[in-house]
C-alpha cells in the first residue's frame, strides 16, 4: 500500500458517511477551518489522481467489419456486439467510428428485419434501435480506414466520419473479417498488411493522436497483424496465432449462417458483466476465451505498453471518462455576463 492510500483510503472523498460523522465536528471549529480545507483539498487531489491514473481525458473507438455478403453475417454481429458494449459503458456515438461493409439488418434474407442477433436463442439484438453507422458498404476500404486513423481526410468530411482524438485520448480499435498471415482482407477485393497497419499507428503517435491504444482483431492468424507494431503505448490482442483459424460459433439453422465468431462471443459475454465502476483489468481480458473454448489460441502483446496491464482498467478503453478539473479557488461566473452586458449597451 502506498503512503498516499495509507493516509486516505480510496473513495473517502466520495463517502457520505465521512461527511456525516467527521466533517461537521472539524468544520464547526473556527480554529480547524483552514486545516479542514487543506484536508479536503488533499483528498480531492488523491481521488483525482486515482481516477485519472491512465493520464487520458477522453475515449474513442474505431470498430470495423471488413466483410460483405450474407454468409459473413457473423462479422457484422461481432462488430455490433463491441459497439453495443462500448456505448453501454459510456462512449457516445460522437466518439465512435463504426464501419460496416454490409447491412445484415436490412438484407432480404433476414427473416427478422432490422435485427442482428449474437445468439441463436435470439435474446440479444445487438443492432438495437439507435445504431449510427459512419461508413457503410463500399465506403469501407483500406484507404478510408487508414485516412480515419491518420486524420488525412478531405476538408468536406463530416465530423461523424472523423477520429478527432488527441494526445490525451485512449483509443480502442477493433477489426474483424477474413485474414491470413500478415494481412486482413477488405470486401474480398483488397487487403491491408501488418506493415501498413503498423506504419499507420506510428503516424498516429507522431501526430499525437493517442495517449494509449488497444488493438483487438478477430480473424484467422490474427496474431500476425500485430507482429510488426513498433509504436509506444500500444497493446494488442488477437483471436488466433499464426497458422490457426479463428472459428465461428452459434450456428443458426433457420437463417443458414453462424451468428458470431467464438472469440468475440466470449468477449461480449465478458463485457456484459462490466459496469462503468468495474475494477476488472486487462489481465482479466487476456483470459477471455481460452483454447478450450476458442479452439484457436488467443494471443496478446504488451511489450510496447508503458503501464503494467494489471493496472489498466477495462473501462480505460471500453468506457468513457469526462474531463474534470478540481480546484479549491472560488470562480466568479458573473464576470463574463457583465462583459456581455457592457458590449450590448
Amino acid at each position: 500500500m502506498s503512503p498516499r492510500s495509507s493516509r486516505f483510503p480510496a473513495g473517502l472523498f466520495f463517502n457520505s458517511e465521512f461527511y456525516r460523522n467527521v466533517a461537521p465536528p472539524l468544520a464547526s471549529s473556527a480554529i480547524n477551518t483552514q486545516l479542514f480545507t487543506r484536508f479536503l483539498s488533499r483528498i480531492s487531489q488523491d481521488s483525482a489522481g486515482q481516477f485519472f491514473s491512465s493520464g487520458h481525458t477522453n475515449n474513442w473507438a474505431v470498430l470495423v467489419c471488413t466483410s460483405r455478403f450474407w454468409f459473413n453475417y457473423r462479422h457484422v454481429a461481432n462488430t455490433l456486439s463491441v459497439y453495443r458494449s462500448v456505448k453501454r459503458l459510456g462512449i457516445p456515438d460522437s466518439h465512435i467510428v463504426l464501419m460496416l461493409a454490409d447491412d445484415m439488418a436490412c438484407n432480404h434474407r433476414n427473416p427478422k428485419p432490422a435485427t442482428v442477433f449474437s445468439h441463436k436463442n435470439m435474446e440479444l439484438n445487438v443492432y438495437g434501435d439507435d445504431v449510427e453507422v459512419d461508413y457503410r458498404g463500399y465506403e469501407v476500404t483500406v484507404e478510408n480506414f487508414l485516412r480515419v486513423l491518420t486524420g488525412r481526410l478531405p476538408p468536406s468530411t463530416p465530423r461523424s466520419k472523423r477520429l478527432l482524438s488527441d494526445d490525451r485520448s485512449n483509443i480502442l480499435i477493433y477489426l474483424t473479417g477474413h485474414g491470413g498471415n500478415g494481412f486482413l482482407k477488405f470486401q474480398d477485393s483488397e487487403e491491408i498488411s501488418n506493415v501498413e497497419l503498423a506504419d499507420a499507428f506510428e503516424q498516429m503517435w507522431q501526430k499525437r493522436r493517442y495517449n494509449e491504444l488497444l488493438f483487438i482483431i478477430d480473424t484467422c492468424q490474427g496474431a500476425s497483424m500485430y507482429e510488426r507494431f513498433y509504436s509506444p503505448n500500444l497493446m494488442a490482442l488477437a483471436s488466433s496465432q499464426v497458422g490457426e483459424d479463428s472459428l465461428s460459433h452459434q450456428p443458426d439453422l433457420a437463417i443458414g449462417v453462424h451468428l458470431m465468431d467464438r472469440y468475440t462471443f466470449y468477449l461480449l459475454e465478458f463485457l456484459e458483466d462490466i459496469h462503468p465502476a468495474s475494477k476488472a483489468n486487462m489481465n482479466d481480458l487476456f483470459k477471455v476465451c481460452p483454447k478450450s473454448q476458442c479452439v484457436s489460441t488467443p494471443g496478446h502483446r504488451t511489450d510496447l505498453f508503458l503501464r503494467d496491464p494489471g493496472s489498466v482498467l477495462i473501462t480505460d478503453f471500453f468506457g468513457s471518462v469526462r474531463k474534470v478539473e478540481i480546484t479549491t479557488e472560488a470562480i466568479d461566473l458573473t464576470e463574463p455576463i457583465k462583459e456581455v452586458e457592457e458590449r450590448c449597451v
